[in-house]
């Protein structure tokens, strides 16, 4: 039996060919799916550390899909640029093989982007939200793949401003490839260490601001943030972890999650803050499926829009949405005839 191996390259063209409601519909389905029973509850991650990364394993199975297992490394360096490295074994569900080895390092980007652009979309309609400011902080490929999808899904986001620690390379070179890709859109970086003012003024200005760092303490105070502004936290996955403080964290009446168990567990900000299980919504849980598309309950959004100053989108990262994510791009990889068979494996 031969498995498919898929290299960076390999996956990059694949995402370059993917429509985007199509990625949206993949993820749509994962936290429906999730939300109303119909996965196999993963356990726990399990996490190893070695001399320069904490190395995250994350097994899922989601029924009708797949399985897999990712491998992920996270530095233990904050000044560590190479960014994460990422690979999934997806079996084949007859014979319980491997059926590929896939570089997942930019579908681990994609698919986390594209939960957080499915829960704004929950709550604020394209056709009758109009973003103009977006503020991030981080400067990796969680970052990159955030804006690329924001941007492309509310083009009225003209104003982008990058806050990293320091203004390096990688910074440069990740504002070089946006304004090539979004020429319509205005990006400016901050150094988040020595422009304390400009970074108040960025945040307070936002519509939208979205975090993707290792933060073990809040990127901003509370106050900075004005109301109605929409918060997406992809960061931190250990308790341990928080890249916003607690009086952020309470000025939503409910915090939109990718998943209740698992951020009762990982998330730091919200463990912090003492938020209860009934305190949370699933994404999913504000999905319907009909006929094969999904929609929204708008009913429950009305519901947890209500009251909230602010809204919050938290998420840890699922093994099924991996499982999704790596099995729909292995299906488009032997449609598109790319990748490399190696015979005989088994």
């Amino acid at each position: 039996m031969s498995i498919l191996v898929l290299t960076a390259s390999d996956v990059a063209r694949v995402e370059a060919s993917w429509p985007s409601q199509e990625i949206q519909s993949v993820i749509a389905h994962v936290f429906f799916t999730l939300s109303h029973n119909h996965a196999r509850s993963p356990p726990h991650r399990t996490t190893i550390d070695t001399e320069s990364h904490r190395v995250l394993f994350m097994p899922a199975r989601i029924d009708g899909i797949g399985t897999s297992i990712k491998v992920v490394s996270v530095p233990l360096l904050s000044d560590d640029v190479r960014g994460l490295p990422a690979s999934t074994l997806v079996l084949d569900e007859n014979t319980g093989a491997v059926r590929a080895l896939v570089n997942a390092r930019s579908l681990t980007a994609l698919r986390t982007a594209a939960g957080s652009l499915l829960a704004t979309m929950v709550l604020y309609p394209p056709a009758s939200c109009e973003f103009k400011r977006l503020v991030t902080f981080g400067a990796g490929s969680q970052i990159r793949s955030h804006i690329d999808q924001l941007v492309a899904t509310y083009p009225s986001i003209v104003h982008i401003t990058v806050v990293n620690r320091t203004i390096n390379d990688r910074v440069i070179t990740l504002l070089d490839r946006l304004r090539e890709d979004h020429p319509a859109a205005q990006f400016m970086a901050i150094s988040r260490t020595d422009g304390g003012t400009q970074v108040e003024s960025a945040v307070r200005q936002a519509d939208l601001v979205c975090c993707a760092t290792s933060s073990t303490a809040p990127l901003f105070p509370s106050e900075w943030v004005r109301p109605g502004t929409h918060v997406i936290l992809v960061g931190s996955f250990k308790r341990e972890m928080a890249e916003v403080d607690t009086a952020l964290i309470r000025r939503a009446r409910k915090i939109l999650v990718d998943s209740r168990s698992a951020c009762a567990i990982e998330a730091g900000e919200l463990i912090a803050a003492g938020v209860k299980p009934e305190d949370v919504v699933e994404v999913g849980e504000l999905l319907l499926y009909r006929s094969e598309l999904w929609q929204v309950d708008t009913t429950r959004v009305s519901e947890l829009l209500t009251g909230s100053d602010v809204t919050i989108f938290k998420s840890v990262g699922l093994g099924g949405q991996d499982v999704a994510i790596s099995v729909a791009t292995i299906d488009r990889a032997i449609e598109m005839e790319i990748g490399t068979r190696i015979p005989n494996f088994e």
